[in-house]
């Protein structure tokens, strides 16, 4: 949710034309984030003002109000250093409308202006305190209580730098937030800072950088929490002349995604909370606002390898249908380097030291929100089969409310294709301080779920931009069951079950490329659905995660009400819904619960019911009971699931299609829910 842009350059001179355009395809760059306004912040032409352009809706519409003021903003005016900051809103506080969109400024002159993701739970305290002082507010955000904040720290302390202001004003601050700050009064600078929302910082030299690694300064005379053998840490500016690149000419990126930055500069810093980023002529400085034991006395410089190509469309009419068709791809990925097929070996390097510490544990916990979570529920069973342990898979979001037992000698999954998923987030440092071992499943390197866990498995998918998440969920899947392969490698009454999955796994991707062929025909079926106003989907067994996850990209996707029912529950109140006007979707294969499958099939059947049946290829039987039917090949049983959610992919896609819905862009919806 919600996108953070910021731009810098720094003896680097630039048009004022260039600054806008840099700032706007930022943006779109963000837009995948899901977001209802959108608005940026740059200096004016005198050099002396900020100038704020805000507009609800998509991007292009800013674009647009940005050429109906060129003459005004002197686009073609030059300038060696500059500061722009540029934000898509996702609405939280206050209704989606230019007033309410970032940048949101400290007063009428503008005096100083930020930009914001997440939720500040105290911002009621703070606008009535300052409310109390005199300040007069005009939006409904929570975001203008941040502003007004730092203008009334700066009144009360002139002298103060702009980076000190902002350690004010973070240390007042309650709940999960990303920040960036800019100032008329601090021409040239920019301070940025997070704890519990993602930000990275970009760096752009024309030489090499120097070095990989941005020592870390303390703000405050004091000693790491918990400890008094360590010396102090003087606050000083002596190391100010330290500078991570070769020359002075720089360009600094702030973002809340690496796909803002990457058509720049491949070289950023992942921010860890409580770091505050500052810079000050061409220099960064980043200080930390806490220090406990088990802090670094650096932040590393990490080369990112996503390619521009890869968050572009292509071909495609959409992102998500883009991500579809790289599935054959995607899970090759996963599992390249780690699965040899010729000695049924899996390395899972990632948590290779830490097997023998998971193999004594208590029980395997699975926690996860959404497609994520769909993904946990797909592999219990061959968890439970293959390790031997109780599994308990669980939504993130309810984790917490029960404040469910978590033990020392308990393993927890948290799976997120962000990381950053605040639910999990969350249920992680839970169960952290509990002293469980946290294992984290993510698609991004350098995450927050990625650096807060003990150890962890990348799911290697590539960069996935549609709001509904296709080919991370089969990426997990695929996680997931090598994990399940790994610890039970050392298990004779397990090795003929083992190899039977490898070798499933092994043509996984041509049987992938199959079910994508039959686009045109799940693109027929939807043409007779796109018209109803409910779906209901029914598997059991392995084919009930098929369902889960059918009916939610459905829902996301087409704004249709969809059901996921266990078809063992069928005459347990879902069978009232039966007639021969409701649509639904069975997912039978032919696993060991078959016949009890064929069961509810005959129930449906004798309630006027008319079933789409997604089965296996040449299973007369199936197809002979169904209204319609899509075949899909034969694999391992745990492993049908990849191939049986690929046509529910497909057909969400036309669905949406077919409704007029945006693809890419659901409404209501985030890609990365940063917020509870």
């Amino acid at each position: 949710m919600c996108g953070i842009f910021a731009y810098l350059n720094y003896l680097t001179p630039k048009t004022r034309r260039e600054i806008l355009e840099l700032l706007v395809n930022g943006l779109k760059r963000l837009e995948y984030r899901g977001y209802d306004s959108a608005g940026l912040a740059i200096d004016t032409p005198n050099g002396k003002d900020v100038s704020i352009i805000k507009k609800s809706g998509k991007v292009q519409a800013l674009e647009d109000e940005i050429k109906s003021k060129e003459e005004v903003l002197d686009v073609d005016a030059t300038t060696e250093y500059h500061v722009g900051i540029a934000h898509t809103r996702w609405a939280t506080h206050g209704v989606p409308s230019a007033v309410n969109a970032h940048p949101q400024r400290s007063d009428s002159d503008q005096a100083f202006c930020v930009i914001h993701n997440g939720i500040i739970t105290n911002f009621k305290d703070i606008k009535a305190f300052l409310i109390s002082k005199g300040y007069e507010f005009e939006s409904d955000t929570d975001t203008e209580a941040i502003a007004k904040l730092v203008f009334h720290m700066y009144k009360q302390h002139p002298n103060y730098s702009f980076r000190e202001l902002v350690e004010q004003v973070v240390q007042q601050l309650e709940g999960a937030f990303a920040l960036c700050f800019k100032s008329k009064h601090y021409p040239g600078e920019c301070v940025a800072t997070r704890r519990g929302s993602p930000l990275l910082v970009g760096i752009k030299t024309k030489r090499h950088l120097a070095t990989d690694h941005i020592p870390i300064l303390y703000s405050k005379d004091h000693r790491p929490h918990g400890r008094n053998d360590i010396p102090l840490i003087p606050r000083t500016e002596s190391t100010a002349e330290f500078r991570p690149y070769e020359d002075k000419e720089v360009e600094y990126f702030f973002a809340s995604d690496a796909s803002a930055v990457i058509e720049h500069t491949n070289r950023v810093i992942f921010l860890e909370d409580d770091d505050v980023a500052a810079v000050k002529e061409g220099l960064l400085v980043i200080h930390r606002l806490r220090r406990s034991v088990d802090d670094s006395l650096t932040r590393e410089i990490t080369t990112i390898k996503m390619e521009i190509q890869q968050i572009m469309k292509g071909n495609y009419s959409s992102f998500m249908q883009k991500e579809i068709f790289e599935q054959p791809e995607s899970v090759v990925n996963t599992m390249r380097g780690r699965l040899n097929f010729r000695d049924k070996i899996v390395v899972l390097g990632g948590i290779k030291e830490y097997i023998p510490e998971i193999r004594r544990c208590r029980r395997l916990m699975l926690i996860g929100c959404g497609t994520s979570y769909h993904s946990a529920v797909a592999c219990r069973q061959l968890l439970e089969e293959l390790t031997e342990l109780p599994v308990m898979v669980e939504p993130a979001s309810d984790f917490l409310d029960r404040n469910t037992p978590v033990f020392r000698d308990d393993v927890c999954f948290f799976i997120s294709q962000s990381g950053e998923t605040a639910d999990s987030l969350m249920a992680l440092r839970y169960c952290k301080q509990r002293g469980a071992l946290i294992v984290g499943v993510t698609n991004t390197v350098g995450s927050s779920i990625c650096r807060e866990s003990h150890c962890g498995i990348h799911i290697n998918a590539g960069p996935e931009i549609g709001v509904a998440s296709t080919k991370a969920y089969t990426s997990q899947f695929i996680s997931l069951v090598m994990f399940a392969l790994v610890m039970s490698d050392d298990r004779i009454s397990m090795q003929k079950r083992r190899e039977e999955i490898i070798s499933g796994l092994e043509h996984l991707d041509e049987q992938i490329r199959e079910v994508l062929a039959l686009d045109n025909k799940v693109k027929t079926l939807a043409e007779s659905l796109y018209e109803q106003k409910s779906l209901l989907l029914m598997g059991r067994g392995y084919n009930f995660s098929t369902c889960l996850e059918g009916a939610l990209k459905v829902k996301e996707l087409t704004y249709m009400h969809s059901e996921a029912i266990l078809a063992g529950e069928l005459k347990h109140g879902p069978l009232a819904l039966i007639d021969d006007s409701m649509p639904i979707i069975m997912v039978v294969t032919r696993d060991p619960i078959f016949t009890k499958c064929m069961n509810a099939i005959e129930q449906v059947c004798a309630r006027q019911g008319k079933p789409i049946i997604i089965c296996e290829k040449g299973d007369t039987e199936t197809q002979s009971m169904a209204w319609e039917y899509i075949e899909v090949p034969h694999t391992v049983d745990c492993l049908q699931g990849i191939l049986t959610v690929i046509p529910m992919q497909l057909l969400s896609y036309h669905l949406a299609m077919l409704r007029g819905c945006n693809i890419d862009h659901p409404r209501n919806l985030a890609k990365s829910v940063t917020v509870e």
